[in-house]
């Protein structure tokens, strides 16, 4: 291995002569809307075009850069650094985003510099620190042909994702195909390092079949991720908006005539429109992601707050969206019987995220990340009750324990070490409520890039929400540490 002069010294000149082409690099896979579209499913591209085209992309990237790539029909890809031994040290990261959804200010899918930060769909969740950390295995591979390292003694391989964000179908399938590597990590969580990850319920409650001439609800929609909470909520009310009162980050619209018609009609409703007054309600929160809730704002719950204290809910709807109404009003369960909490998580939190209509029923999705003093049996027990006694149902759609490695195990000290060596800090590791690629598999960590703790423009988003940006600095730090990183966890005796 070369010594820790020799590779800052690489690491410096990398960043100088390849820093605008990594920018480019993330900028040519944020230009893919690589959300997920199951409804345009065919061969070769399991999750859909987007996430097909964004994974051509990134292993073309890949290849350009000389390391051997490959295609799992379209359900993962990976790039392989050849070392002296088949055992394998892997970086995962993901090129799936959530969809970009309202409130930007900046075109979504292309990336904008602004004052030294990077804005896009994608660019810190998780396309820029996969480039990043694609480019820092690039530097061990250049060194290598320049004569500047030995040949690593074990395989280093990356691994693209595309379906993280939703059902994690893309590593299940990996998994099913290869062995583990020895130890690996995924540049999808924050810094220092993460040794442990709460666990993820998800399930789908759906409202009991109330035909639309009896509901006053005509349709209702908000939010774009299960994982999220959601910014923007809208519904189609029957009621005068004249006649509503306003409400802050509320926006009240007529619907009237043709307008009117064609929303009763798109609900399925029998009866003529004529004459029918409808009023279409929007509210405006804060999103944020399920992990880290408590800076957001559901904008479901303001909207169906609003609509209940306005008289805007039928009787055949009213225990249904009165159940939602309690999940959204906190985010540690205390207002559904779930609070609790642990030494290594801390407490439960829980988000209503996407709301929408199916069949003519309402349906919300739930996210419950729980630590280790409650099961994911129980969390859907007492959601299950909720929504039986509203009239509907919850159906459990995944539960992933939590899990924990040894903070003191020489893989997380290795992290750890390159982290408070580029930095200059001495940090600690910690647990967190995210879920990432790290639980998927045996023996991994999530590894930064983001510092929460660091304040960025209040124009900059965060991830899962609009204007999602990252700074140029933290990008190049990342680089830095994950550079140290390959040439540590390269000296462990695995």
């Amino acid at each position: 291995m070369p010594s820790d002069e020799l590779l800052e010294q690489r690491i410096d000149r990398y960043l100088d002569e390849h820093w605008e082409d990594i920018v480019a690099d993330i900028d040519r896979l944020v230009r893919i809307p690589s959300f997920e579209d199951l409804g345009a499913v065919v061969e070769g591209a399991p999750y859909g075009p987007g996430p097909r085209k964004a994974l051509d992309a990134a292993l073309a990237m890949a290849n350009d850069m000389g390391f051997e790539v490959h295609d799992d029909a379209g359900h993962v890809g990976y790039a392989d650094l050849a070392g002296t031994s088949e055992e394998q040290l892997g970086i995962i990261g993901h090129i799936d985003v959530v969809p970009a959804g309202p409130g930007w200010h900046f075109e979504p899918y292309q990336v904008t510099r602004k004052d030294g930060y990077l804005l896009g769909r994608g660019v810190i969740d998780d396309k820029g620190p996969s480039v990043v950390a694609l480019h820092a295995m690039n530097l061990w591979r250049c060194m290598q042909f320049d004569g500047q390292a030995p040949q690593l003694p074990y395989t280093l391989r990356f691994i693209f994702g595309v379906n993280e964000e939703t059902r994690m179908d893309d590593v299940h399938y990996y998994r099913a195909h290869h062995a583990d590597p020895a130890f690996l990590f995924t540049p999808d969580a924050e810094f220092p390092v993460c040794y442990g990850e709460k666990g993820i319920y998800h399930s789908l409650m759906t409202s009991a079949d109330v035909p639309v001439e009896q509901r006053t609800v005509i349709s209702l929609e908000g939010g774009t991720a299960v994982n999220a909470v959601p910014g923007h909520a809208q519904a189609v009310v029957r009621a005068g908006a004249c006649e509503l009162p306003t409400a802050q980050d509320i926006e009240l619209e007529v619907l009237d005539g043709r307008d009117a018609a064609a929303v009763l009609k798109a609900a399925g409703a029998q009866a003529d429109a004529a004459g029918c007054r409808l009023a279409r309600i929007t509210a405006t929160g804060r999103s944020a992601h399920a992990s880290l809730p408590q800076g957001g704002v559901s904008a479901i719950g303001m909207l169906i707050g609003y609509l209940l204290e306005n008289g805007l809910i039928g009787e055949e709807e009213r225990a249904y969206f009165q159940t939602v109404a309690r999940i959204a009003a906190a985010t540690d369960g205390t207002t559904v019987d779930l609070a609790c909490s642990d030494a290594d998580f801390g407490e439960l939190t829980i988000v209503a995220g996407h709301a929408a209509m199916q069949g003519g029923r309402f349906t919300q999705t739930i996210d419950v990340r729980y630590p280790t003093t409650i099961t994911g049996d129980e969390v859907h027990a007492k959601l299950e009750a909720l929504a039986q006694a509203a009239g509907g149902t919850c159906e459990k759609t995944r539960d992933d324990a939590p899990f924990l490695l040894d903070p003191q195990g020489p893989a997380i000290q290795a992290l750890l070490a390159s982290y408070n060596q580029a930095t200059g800090e001495d940090a600690e590791p910690f647990t967190m409520g995210g879920g990432t690629y790290a639980r998927e598999f045996s023996c991994a960590a999530s590894f930064g890039p983001e510092k929460p703790w660091e304040q960025a423009p209040e124009w900059v988003g965060g991830m899962h929400g609009p204007d999602e940006g990252v700074g140029e600095q933290l990008l190049k730090e990342a680089f830095r540490i994950y550079a140290l990183t390959i040439g540590k966890l390269m000296q462990l005796d695995l």
